[in-house]
């Protein structure tokens, strides 16, 4: 298992700390050994161009999520590694905005950490096949989004994380 964080952009965030949100989402999502999970801090510039090239919408998101896997499911494994254990596979790519995330920390008064947890949070569940596309999956998707974020960080203060990212 690896969570690679790669910070692209000028803000800071510790890289230590989005990797350890999505290793324990990873895991209360019922994978015990988390599979590949890369993820990129990045400006509103880059993720607006991969927002248009990806998604056909030319603006400045949050996050995007890029999911690489067959979706196998919790636990699923890949290729067999020596001594018979299969390796997690690897599960996709997140792209969060700093930029953006910061923007909303101060609109509705919570830290940039808390910000990025959760943008990091809902970037996971994308990549474990939660969709935000519809009300009804919408609300399964943020309700889920909210416990996991007040299990590794605490009760929600400021931004209401059940309303999903912006």
């Amino acid at each position: 298992m690896d969570v690679i964080v790669t910070n692209l952009q000028g803000i800071f965030v510790d890289p230590k700390f989005v990797r350890d949100v999505v290793v324990q989402v990873l895991r209360l999502q019922g994978y015990p050994a988390p599979p590949d999970v890369g993820v990129a801090l990045v400006d509103d510039a880059y993720i607006r161009v991969l927002n248009r090239e990806y998604r056909g919408s030319d603006y400045a998101t949050d996050v995007l999520s890029f999911r690489l896997d067959d979706g196998g499911g919790p636990g699923a494994g890949g290729a067999a590694r020596g001594g018979g254990e299969a390796e997690p596979p690897v599960l996709g790519d997140i792209v969060i905005s700093v930029q953006r995330a910061r923007d909303q920390a101060r609109q509705f008064k919570q830290t940039l950490r808390r910000e990025v947890a959760m943008l990091a949070i809902h970037g996971v569940l994308h990549l474990l096949g939660y969709d935000d596309e519809t009300e009804a999956a919408a609300s399964v998707m943020w309700a889920r989004q909210k416990e996991l974020l007040d299990t590794i960080l605490g009760a929600a203060d400021g931004r209401d994380p059940a309303r999903g990212p912006r």
